[in-house]
C-alpha cells in the first residue's frame, strides 16, 4: 500500500491506496500539532541556550546589558533590593561609629560633642543617612568636627551613592527607552502571496508604519530557513539562504511613509526556482523578515521581525490597495492591510515554465538536429583516428599527414550544416542562393581543391624510389603486390 497525505484545513488525512484500488477505509491521522517556528510573528526567536557550563560567567562581565535584557519584574526587584541593602548597610556603619564612640549613652549630655548630633539609636542613624543621601538636610542631625572617621564615611557614602544611582537609574532609563516598543507600531501582513507581477512570478508581503514619525534609513532583509542535505551527506537543519528583495537595485532601502509591498522575484537565482503550487503542500520552510531603521525621535536603531511559514504563503493571491486620494491628502485604510484576493496564476514553478517554453519554441528542433550531426561527425573522426593508429608505420608514412581524414570530414560536416541552414531560410533567400555560380559552388570547388592538396603533398613527401614508381599518377598500379594488398585491406 502507498500512503498519501492530503491537507484538509489545518489537519492532514492519511489516505491508503493499493494496486487493486480496494482496501480498508483510510484511517484518519491525529490532528497535526502547531508548526514549530524559529521566529514568532511578534519577532521573538524561539531559541534557548543550554549546557553553557563555565560560560555563564560571561553574563557577569557585561552586567549592565544583562540587567537591561531582564524582564521588568526582575528589573524592579533588583532596583528595590539594591537600594534597600545599600541604605541598610550605610545606616549600620553610622550606628557602629556612634556605638564605638559612646555617643548613644551620652547623646542627651549638653556638654558632650558626639560624632553625629541627635543620633540615639539605629532608626535615628538610618534617618540621618537618608537625609544625607537624598540631600534633604532638615538641620536637626549633622556631623561635627570632632569625628574624622565620620567625615571619611561621609565621603565614601557620597561616592557609593553616586555609583549606585548612575547604574540603576541608567539601567531603568535604557529599559524604558528601548526601541522594542517602537517595533510594535511597525506592521507586517499576516500572509505572504505569490502571483505574477510584471510578467514574473513574485513573492510579496506588505509592511507598514502606524506612526507619523519616520523610520530613518529603513532597510529590509529576508532569510529563508530550510533544512537541506549537502552532497557530502551533512544535514543542515536550519540552513539560512538570502532572498533578494532589491539589494542589487536599491529597492531594499525603504521610504516607509505609507504601506509598501516588498517583492522577491523568483528566477533562476532564487531558492524558490523549483517551487510550484503542488510542491508547496510538501515543502517545509520559513521566511524570516527583518526590518531595521533609526527611530526619528530618539536616534536609536530599531529592528522589527516576523516570519512566514509555508502555510502562510498564499499561491495566486494579491494584496488589496490601501491608499486612496482624498481632498488634499492621501488616506491609508489599514482595515484592508492584510486582505488579499485571488488572481490567475500558473500553478507551475519557474523552472517548469522555462522548460515548457523551450519545448514549444520552433527554434529548438534545428538546434537539436545540428548538435546530433556534429556529434556524428566527431564520432566519425574518432573512428578514423582509431583506424589510422592500427596501420603499420610504413603505411602511415605513405599516407602522409595524419590529420588528412579529419580535415576532410570537418569540411564535409561544415558543408552539410550550411546546406541544412539554407533549408531554414525564407523562400526568397533560398532562390537567391540557388543561382548558378553562387557562393555554394565556389565553396564546393574550394573544398575539392583543399582535398586534392594533401594528396599531392603526400606524394611529394614519398621517398624517391616510391615517387618513381608512382610516375605522378595513381600509386596503386605501380606498387608491389604486398603493398597493394595492404592498401586494399585498409580502404576496404
Amino acid at each position: 500500500q502507498l500512503p498519501l497525505r492530503r491537507k484538509l484545513g489545518d489537519e492532514y488525512q492519511v489516505v491508503s491506496t493499493s494496486a487493486s484500488g480496494g482496501g480498508l477505509p483510510p484511517p484518519r491521522a491525529a490532528p497535526r500539532g502547531k508548526r514549530q517556528r524559529f521566529v514568532d510573528k511578534n519577532g521573538r526567536c524561539n531559541v534557548q541556550h543550554g549546557n553553557l557550563g563555565g560560560e555563564t560567567s560571561r553574563y557577569l562581565s557585561d552586567l549592565f546589558t544583562t540587567l537591561v535584557d531582564l524582564k521588568w519584574r526582575w528589573n524592579l526587584f533588583i532596583f528595590i533590593l539594591t537600594y534597600t541593602v545599600a541604605w541598610l548597610f550605610m545606616a549600620s556603619m553610622w550606628w557602629v561609629i556612634a556605638y564605638m564612640r559612646g555617643d548613644l549613652n551620652k547623646a542627651h549630655d549638653d556638654s558632650y560633642t558626639p560624632c553625629v548630633a541627635n543620633v540615639y539609636n539605629f532608626p535615628s542613624a538610618f534617618l540621618f543617612f537618608i537625609e544625607t543621601e537624598a540631600t534633604i538636610g532638615y538641620g536637626y542631625r549633622y556631623i561635627t568636627d570632632k569625628c574624622p572617621e565620620g567625615i571619611i564615611l561621609f565621603l565614601f557614602q557620597s561616592i557609593l551613592g553616586s555609583i549606585v544611582d548612575a547604574f540603576l537609574i541608567g539601567c531603568m532609563f535604557i529599559k524604558m527607552s528601548q526601541p522594542k516598543k517602537r517595533a510594535e507600531t511597525l506592521m507586517f501582513s499576516e500572509h505572504a502571496a505569490i502571483s505574477m507581477r510584471d510578467g514574473k512570478l513574485t513573492l510579496m508581503f506588505r509592511v507598514g508604519n502606524l506612526r507619523n514619525s519616520h523610520m530613518v534609513s529603513a532597510q529590509i532583509r529576508c532569510k529563508l530557513l530550510k533544512s537541506r542535505q549537502t552532497p557530502e551527506g551533512e544535514f543542515l537543519p536550519l540552513d539560512q539562504l538570502e532572498l533578494d528583495v532589491g539589494f542589487s537595485t536599491g529597492a531594499d532601502q525603504l521610504f516607509l511613509v505609507s504601506p509598501l509591498t516588498i517583492c522577491h522575484v523568483i528566477d533562476a537565482k532564487s531558492p524558490f526556482y523549483d517551487l510550484s503550487q503542488r510542491s508547496m503542500q510538501t515543502e517545509q520552510f520559513e521566511i524570516v523578515v527583518i526590518l531595521e531603521g533609526i527611530v526619528e525621535t530618539t536616534g536609536m536603531t530599531c529592528q522589527a521581525r516576523t516570519s512566514y511559514t509555508e502555510d502562510e504563503v498564499l499561491w495566486g493571491h494579491r494584496f488589496f490597495p490601501v491608499i486612496s486620494l482624498e481632498e488634499g491628502f492621501f488616506k491609508v485604510d489599514y482595515s484592508q492591510f492584510h486582505a488579499t484576493f485571488e488572481v490567475p496564476t500558473p500553478p507551475y514553478s519557474v523552472k517548469e515554465q522555462e522548460e515548457m517554453l523551450l519545448m514549444s519554441s520552433p527554434l529548438i528542433a534545428p538546434a537539436v538536429s545540428n548538435s546530433k550531426e556534429r556529434n556524428n561527425s566527431v564520432e566519425c573522426l574518432d573512428g578514423l583516428d582509431e583506424v589510422g593508429t592500427k596501420l603499420p608505420s610504413k603505411l602511415q608514412k605513405i599516407t602522409g599527414r595524419e590529420d588528412f581524414p579529419k580535415k576532410l570530414l570537418r569540411m564535409s560536416s561544415t558543408t552539410s550544416e550550411k546546406a541544412y541552414s539554407m533549408g531554414d531560410l525564407p523562400m526568397k533567400l533560398q532562390r537567391i542562393s540557388s543561382v548558378p555560380g553562387n557562393s555554394e559552388e565556389k565553396l564546393v570547388s574550394k573544398t575539392t581543391k583543399m582535398m586534392s592538396d594533401p594528396i599531392s603533398q603526400s606524394v611529394a613527401d614519398l621517398p624517391p624510389k616510391l615517387q618513381k614508381l608512382s610516375g605522378g599518377g595513381r600509386m596503386e598500379g605501380n606498387l608491389p603486390p604486398k603493398l597493394r594488398k595492404m592498401n586494399s585491406d585498409r580502404f576496404t
